[in-house]
């Protein structure tokens, strides 16, 4: 299979997509203000090829902020486009798309890949789907897009989920997921007076969320919202940690992109050598497929603007591009078989 990406930062998609042809697989990352008329023009440009959305920034060798970006597969896949809708509140009523869609390509674990993007309560909609892919032990890559809103063939869904089913003619398939933080000394809370709706921390052993991140890092309430980006919170998951970035502070409470229960154990998490966790990362990709047909990869909004701050977002680009086609998106919360985290990377590689 082979990957196309093309961008137009002054959102003209007739520009981004010049030169595909015969796409058998397309996501459009769009701005708010032309993502409706894009899906749209989209369907007309290639009418009935699987295709999903949502509003975010794109990337390949270089990254469209604000225009649009076009990801197409070619040349060797097969592919199923479909949504599950009313995602905040059963998701699960629709699975039943995913699980033709599924055996309409004949997906298997070792070819196949889900690719999915939502418009929120993405815990829930990943449970939902793993009960699907979970009987094929198909993987799953995504992110959370911008403004509440995704799109699937052609059409627009608020309070949903899109995604794609695709499968690899010519090799493997396998996702990666990449963290750059590793705990913080030995600092361990149970997290209570949460907010599930909101995502909100309000205690942390029994003390005020707030007070407590504060009295650590010694840092101001506006300092929080950037402190995240060198010490979020993490969620312990078996052998894995899932990510929680800090969203805002309310009250004495703290807001966050990842809901967390009563009970929950958390740890502080610092910021590692992140260019070295890089090299580390495609290391094993190319260990692991010698011949590369291409990478997608989801990158969070706050790796975005970490590695923005630090001059090292266009050198990384490089870096990832230097595996192959690589093309991604910025997400604001990012998916990785059934788990949700935040400031992370997750991806997907076709041999």
């Amino acid at each position: 299979m082979r990957q196309f990406f093309g961008m137009s930062q002054r959102g003209h998609l007739e520009e981004a997509v010049s030169g595909l042809k015969n796409p058998q697989f397309i996501m459009l990352l769009s701005n708010s203000d032309q993502f409706e008329s894009h899906v749209k023009t989209l369907e007309k440009l290639f009418p009935k090829i699987p295709s999903i959305g949502c509003i975010g920034m794109s990337y390949a060798a270089t990254i469209a902020e604000k225009g649009v970006g076009v990801i197409a597969f070619y040349d060797g896949v097969s592919a199923s486009a479909n949504v599950l809708e009313q995602v905040s509140v059963m998701p699960v009523k629709y699975i039943h798309r995913m699980e033709e869609d599924i055996q309409k390509i004949n997906g298997t674990q070792k070819d196949t890949v889900c690719i999915d993007f939502c418009t929120g309560n993405d815990a829930c909609a990943l449970t939902t789907i793993h009960t699907a892919l979970r009987k094929y032990n198909i993987s799953l890559v995504g992110g959370t897009g911008d403004a509440g809103k995704v799109s699937a063939n052609g059409k627009v869904y608020t309070d949903a989920v899109a995604y794609g089913i695709i499968k690899n003619h010519n090799g493997r398939v396998k996702t990666y997921k990449e963290n750059i933080y590793h705990p913080y000394k030995n600092y361990r809370f149970i997290a209570s007076n949460t907010d599930k709706a909101n995502y909100i921390i309000g205690s942390l052993n029994g003390k005020p969320a707030k007070q407590v991140y504060q009295n650590i890092l010694h840092v101001t309430d506006q300092e929080i919202l950037t402190r995240t980006f060198q010490n979020p919170f993490g969620k312990l998951n078996g052998n894995d940690t899932c990510i929680i970035s800090i969203k805002e502070v309310s009250g004495n409470a703290l807001a966050c992109f990842r809901q967390v229960n009563d009970s929950d154990v958390l740890i502080l998490l610092e910021l590692g050598d992140y260019k070295a966790i890089v090299q580390d990362t495609i290391q094993k990709i190319r260990q692991d497929f010698p011949k590369r047909s291409a990478v997608f990869s989801v990158n969070c909004l706050f790796r975005y603007k970490l590695f923005s701050q630090q001059n090292y977002m266009q050198k990384y680009l490089q870096e990832m591009t230097a595996l192959g086609s690589h093309a991604g998106f910025v997400g604001y919360g990012e998916h990785y078989n059934n788990r949700f985290v935040n400031q992370s990377m997750t991806c997907v590689v076709f041999e």
